[in-house]
């Protein structure tokens, strides 16, 4: 069993054989501490701060009036009881003393038992304080502990209510991205099938024109369309790669057809190559593959001047264990894009320059959702570019050979 901590008692008198009978007294119950001067007392006041101090009045140098206004103008010695000892027996030496806080007085000679008395009635006093004020303090920080508990519990709620939100905002969102895109395809896939339909027939060369027209702006907005759907389908998880065997050799010449008659309107020349060693039968997502190339080529047709040239190629990185690394480059002679400007240049809906949709048209998600897709397809995709000196994307992807 751990014992009670003693209390300490402060003997201040430049009596010597006042101090052992004194320390004699008290040292059963007590920790005593003693000193024979002012100096002293105030330092050991300070150092060890006593439950009691006994401060005898005439002393030399620094008497006991004194002493005790240092005491009580320290802040931590200010609330120390100082009981006097006095061989004085006057009404005005009590009241002086009494005035400059002394708590109670012992004449001198003084009794044994007086002596216990007053020394343990101060300290009864400060105890009962002391109890007071750890009794108070441990309310205070129960209280605290209890409005932290509210405020964790309330916390909590307010989490759980903002999860169940944003669930139902993001069910609500898939929801809507489904209508959306029933709504939205569905009459544009009327309109372009139309337009098929109609070309086959005798018609006027100018109302053919027209079609054509027409037919151009209705695949750009089924184009923007897809994107968007694409470009939150990633955002919301739903967006899925195929794992489908496709015909490479046949799917980039069809890309690269389409790239040639979109430069040729432009004067511009695309020099492609296609690494032979690259396998003619692979498995993966033909579209998606074709939508990143695409995407890449569109830019390099838009953004490069007319009568410029535009390289592409694809080539064979590796061929192990089933499945092969491609790696594909584009590169224009473009406007360039500068290091700042390429900061933010796969971020969703992200142009490097407001004036650039005004002039080449796009909303900037084309580049976004490539970098996506590539990443699903275990691979990347870089940028080597500088301002009006063009630029060169390239990217990597995995597919399984067949």
């Amino acid at each position: 069993m751990i014992e009670d901590k003693k209390n300490v008692v402060l003997i201040v008198d430049d009596e010597t054989a006042n101090i052992i009978a004194m320390t004699n007294i008290l040292s059963t119950d007590y920790d005593v501490f003693a000193a024979k001067n002012g100096a002293d007392a105030i330092e050991l006041a300070n150092e060890h701060l006593p439950d009691v101090i006994l401060l005898d009045v005439l002393m030399p140098e620094m008497d006991g009036y004194e002493v005790i206004s240092t005491l009580k103008s320290m802040e931590k010695t200010k609330s120390i009881p100082v009981i006097f000892i006095t061989g004085l027996d006057n009404i005005e030496a009590e009241r002086k003393g009494l005035g400059l806080g002394a708590a109670d007085y012992i004449p001198k000679p003084f009794n044994p038992d007086i002596v216990k008395l007053r020394v343990e009635n101060q300290v009864k006093l400060v105890n009962h304080i002391r109890t007071l004020e750890e009794r108070d303090e441990l309310e205070r920080q129960l209280k605290l502990i209890k409005e932290l508990e509210a405020g964790l519990i309330a916390a909590k709620e307010q989490a759980e209510h903002h999860r169940e939100l944003a669930e139902h905002s993001s069910r609500a969102k898939s929801e809507f991205l489904a209508r959306m895109s029933h709504e939205m395809l569905t009459p544009m896939n009327a309109i372009t099938g139309m337009l098929q339909i109609v070309k086959l027939k005798n018609i006027p060369n100018d109302i053919d024109d027209y079609i054509g027209e027409i037919t151009k702006a209705s695949n750009h907005l089924l184009n923007l369309i897809n994107g968007v759907l694409d470009i939150s389908g990633t955002e919301y998880g739903v967006f899925k790669l195929a794992h489908e065997e496709f015909n490479f050799v046949a799917m980039i010449t069809n890309v690269i057809q389409t790239a040639q008659y979109n430069a040729s309107q432009k004067k511009q020349g695309l020099v492609s190559f296609i690494d032979a060693k690259i396998p003619e039968k692979l498995r993966g997502d033909e579209m998606r593959l074709q939508q990143v190339i695409g995407n890449l080529l569109a830019n390099a047709v838009k953004f490069s001047p007319d009568g410029s040239d535009i390289r592409f190629d694809a080539r064979m990185l590796s061929n192990e264990n089933n499945k092969v690394t491609l790696r594909f480059e584009v590169q224009d002679s473009g406007i360039g894009i500068s290091e700042e400007q390429q900061k933010g240049l796969f971020t969703i809906f992200e142009q490097v320059d407001g004036s650039i949709t005004r002039k080449h048209g796009g909303i900037g998600i084309g580049l976004a959702l490539s970098k996506r897709i590539v990443e699903l397809m275990g691979g990347t995709i870089t940028l080597e570019s500088d301002l009006d000196k063009g630029a060169k994307f390239t990217f990597t992807c995995v597919f399984e050979c067949v």
